[in-house]
């Protein structure tokens, strides 16, 4: 594609009109294998992306272009970057967790480019469904992850099966100690970007709990806050639902997420975060990285992160792209605090000094989507039309492949289902519920 072509699309979907020093370098250079260390939130996304579109011609019939990611979040959110911007190529994403035949659908027309998990790629390369042996172009997305998650296997299997690559990319956070001899990059050019990042203020504070059992500081600490969006960590998955299940049932405006979670409930997490709905999210190390979350305030170490890499990448959650941003880490007295957990200063929450983390706003779920030809101009209409909202009142909609979600003002959910029980959307009956978190 050609370069003007790449940057006129970015401007028009996605509002992208000024590229950031990485992104023009990315955008003139002409290395046919390329390094490029660079942190979560740095735009390292849209980089890889105007590179990789330099380097694809029109469509022929062959999948031109893979990109690797570790998770099944990353992969919709590159494929959501990339689909509007090669206009003319067709972009398919590939992940476990939803139907296999809606994948194999997307099929028969020939991609050009595939966005996948290495596992799920691999399956498809199994039965028969594609071939990745003309494929020229090849990125990897958090390089460093995929080693961690173990799927160094996976890539072997899924690279040695490219006869003709001709260009290669592999970001990570992290600097990489070892490339293995299956990938054809010796000699890459490295840029490195993971010092200077767009870094925002970011705080750290100690807040001491009485007891263990950390549930009452946290209880406390999150009345006691501003209004905003926060993740609260811990290690385990278990830990995660006895946090999210208190919480709850105290009232807070909570989500959940985690790896035992079937992909529709995790996706449906992160945007009732990011539409306004839940804006306290309890995760695991898995909310660390990848997930295309619009912001955060605050970041809440709940239990005390179990590595170095962890805890940086938790507060890189928050202070992000120039922003200010606070991580807590709540600690009781006879805790064991790792050399790596520093802080700036300590907090003793007062929860009646605040109104607290709190939501006024009510997600709308719709049993259509993508494959019935539904589109977020669709959902909007309706809602205006036949629920009566005005435009300002309908907040962010997302269209997935068979549903669709929308904000609304919480204080109008009833009156708007009401209005929607007899509507039709698209001359379509649909049937519109109120989604309350997980």
């Amino acid at each position: 594609m050609e370069l003007k072509t790449i940057k006129e699309n970015l401007a028009a979907r996605h509002g992208i009109r000024t590229l950031n020093d990485m992104q023009m370098r990315m955008s003139a250079d002409h290395a046919r294998s390329i390094i490029l260390l660079a942190p979560t939130g740095s735009g390292k996304t849209v980089a890889f992306a105007i590179r990789l579109l330099r380097a694809l011609g029109n469509p022929h019939g062959e999948i031109q272009a893979v990109v690797l990611a570790p998770s099944r979040e990353l992969v919709i959110q590159i494929a959501d970057v990339l689909r509007p911007v090669a206009a003319g190529l067709k972009t398919v994403a590939f992940y476990g967790g939803h139907p296999m035949v809606d994948e194999e659908n997307s099929l028969k027309v020939t991609p050009d480019i595939i966005v996948a998990t290495p596992g799920r790629l691999l399956d498809h390369i199994r039965r028969g469904n594609l071939s990745v042996a003309a494929v020229k172009a090849l990125v990897i997305d958090e390089y460093d992850k995929m080693l961690e998650l173990g799927f160094l296997d996976e890539m072997k299997r899924i690279v040695t099966r490219m006869k003709t690559l001709d260009m290669v990319i592999l970001t990570s956070a992290t600097r990489l100690s070892d490339i293995p001899d299956f990938l054809p990059i010796k000699g890459a050019e490295t840029l490195d970007y993971s010092g200077n990042g767009p870094a925002g203020a970011l705080q750290i504070v100690r807040v001491t709990s009485p007891s263990k059992d950390k549930l009452d500081t946290l209880d406390a600490l999150l009345r006691a806050l501003p209004n905003g969006r926060a993740l609260v960590f811990v290690n385990h998955r278990d830990a995660a639902e006895r946090v999210f299940s208190y919480l709850k049932d105290n009232g807070f405006p909570v989500g959940l997420y985690h790896g035992g979670l079937d992909q529709r409930e995790r996706q449906l997490a992160v945007d009732l975060l990011n539409n306004g709905t839940t804006p306290v999210l309890v995760t695991t190390d898995l909310g660390a990285r990848g997930l295309d979350i619009d912001s955060v305030d605050y970041v809440i170490h709940y239990h005390t992160p179990l590595s170095a890499e962890s805890w940086t990448h938790r507060n890189g959650r928050t202070a992000r792209m120039g922003a200010t941003g606070t991580a807590y880490v709540i600690l009781s007295d006879d805790e064991n605090i790792p050399e790596y957990v520093t802080y700036d200063r300590e907090y003793f929450p007062k929860s009646e000094a605040a109104d607290g983390i709190r939501s006024d706003v009510a997600t709308l779920y719709i049993n259509a989507g993508k494959k019935e030809k539904i589109s977020r101009g669709d959902v909007a209409g309706y809602l205006m039309k036949a629920g009566g909202l005005r435009p300002d009142e309908v907040g962010k909609i997302v269209v997935a492949d068979h549903y669709a979600i929308a904000a609304i003002p919480r204080a109008k959910a009833g009156k708007v289902l009401t209005l929607l029980a007899p509507a039709k959307l698209k001359n379509t009956r649909v049937r519109t519920s109120l989604l309350n978190g997980h």
